[in-house]
């Protein structure tokens, strides 16, 4: 940096002294309140009350959904499971379906091979039985 023709240092070079010494005693400043135990306590409650403050926000809007008579997440999932019940009885259904027309094929081809009526209960396509 330069300096002025009578050798004290210019403003620039002032300034930049000047805020060397500001950041060092800032710097000094700053470890002082950290190296003391009350910082991290200090430090423990923010985390708390920052975790306190995201639960009460999603139970806000949680019970802003729910006065509005939107589906909130709660409602979402509890309808996911009931809907996955629903699937899971129509496939046990289509299976026994399924079974129930292996069995009727089973038993018109025997009762054409042997030629006997077929058995009790079972209705023909077109209405007898």
């Amino acid at each position: 940096m330069a300096s002025t023709g009578n050798g004290s240092p210019s403003a620039a070079e002032r300034a930049h002294s000047l805020y060397e010494q500001i950041e060092s005693a800032t710097a000094k400043a700053f470890e002082q309140a950290v190296d003391k135990p009350s910082f991290g306590q200090l430090l423990a409650w923010s985390a708390e009350n920052v975790a306190a403050l995201t639960r009460i926000g999603a139970d806000l809007a949680d019970l802003t959904l729910r006065n509005l008579r939107i589906a909130g997440r709660a409602d979402i999932t509890r309808l996911a499971r009931q809907l996955n019940r629903s699937e899971d009885k129509l496939e046990r259904v289509l299976q026994e379906v399924e079974a129930l027309r292996d069995e009727l094929r089973q038993a018109r081809g025997s009762a054409s091979r042997g030629g006997d009526a077929p058995p009790p209960g079972l209705v023909h396509a077109d209405g007898e039985g």
